[in-house]
């Protein structure tokens, strides 16, 4: 059963590393915002089943912490990829590492027990984040640096949020119901920005479009929760770090993006930091688990 676990864990991971590659092939012919209304059209296709299913699930869509969930989720992903546009795919994965750390120290100012262990991890991945702010160098722009951490706050919003959604008895009634709120979220904020979004895209653009929202919002959502479910939560939240990892990698393989060495370091920092944030939340029930909260398999 572990084993199924980690497998699981391991597929959510990769697919939302995916999610920085693939934008920025469907970001050549998009505006970050259509993007995004486009890739959560998509996920909530497959989604509304599930949403739609039982009286449970369709009780969610009048639930407070569950509409503000879905909100923060779909506007956490706009800021997100107006950033991206403004920054490589290499940065934009390496400071989603400072996440594990963004969530200690929330949890610490909100009266949970942070150890000791965490808090060197926090103050590491915080180095990183702000040695690769400091000096992107070619690696992106100040305001696209700017708008990737704001998102990672709204992020932290949306699982602090995910803590107070009902118990449900189906897998999938809460992220389903999240994923169709955070389309009708993002819906008047992209036409407000920039209109309708434009269909006649190239193949490769919709390839980008489609794998975001099958992989990289709907599996990996999925997995994640099979995966969470079924191991300890620290041992869970050690795979929140393959997304930087794989988004970094291909950043670099495929896009060909710059790397100096403030980006190397912090990076490194941020991962290796996070690493110890969740490891030292072992004896703490920590919190890859209020990550899921709602979102149980049991």
């Amino acid at each position: 059963m572990n084993r199924l676990a980690f497998l699981a864990l391991t597929l959510a991971g990769l697919a939302w590393g995916l999610g920085f590659p693939l934008g920025k092939l469907a970001l050549r012919e998009l505006d970050p915002a259509h993007m995004v209304l486009l890739r959560f059209i998509i996920a909530s296709i497959v989604a509304c089943p599930f949403a739609l299913a039982t009286k449970e699930a369709r009780a969610l869509f009048r639930s407070p912490p569950v509409l503000l969930a879905g909100a923060l989720y779909g506007l956490a992903f706009v800021i997100q990829f107006e950033g991206l546009a403004g920054v490589t795919v290499t940065l934009a994965a390496l400071l989603v590492g400072a996440m594990p750390a963004l969530i200690a120290v929330s949890a610490y100012l909100i009266g949970e027990r942070v150890t000791r262990a965490s808090w060197i991890g926090v103050v590491a991945a915080t180095g990183g984040a702000a040695l690769i702010a400091g000096k992107p160098g070619s690696a992106g722009t100040a305001i696209g640096i700017a708008l990737s951490l704001a998102s990672l706050l709204i992020f932290l919003a949306w699982l602090l949020a995910l803590k107070r959604v009902p118990a449900t008895r189906s897998a999938m009634a809460v992220p389903a119901v999240t994923l169709v709120v955070a389309t009708l979220t993002v819906l008047p904020i992209a036409l407000l920005l920039h209109g309708a979004p434009p269909l006649a895209l190239s193949a490769v653009a919709w390839s980008g479009i489609i794998g975001q929202g099958l992989l990289s919002t709907f599996l990996a959502t999925a997995a994640w929760q099979y995966g969470a479910a079924r191991v300890d939560s620290a041992s869970a939240g050690v795979f929140i770090n393959i997304e930087p990892l794989i988004g970094a990698a291909l950043g670099i393989g495929l896009f060909g993006d710059p790397v100096g060495w403030p980006v190397l370091v912090g990076g490194l920092l941020i991962v290796l930091g996070s690493i110890v944030v969740v490891r030292g939340e072992r004896a703490n029930a920590s919190h890859a688990a209020d990550a899921t909260h709602g979102l149980s398999i049991d």
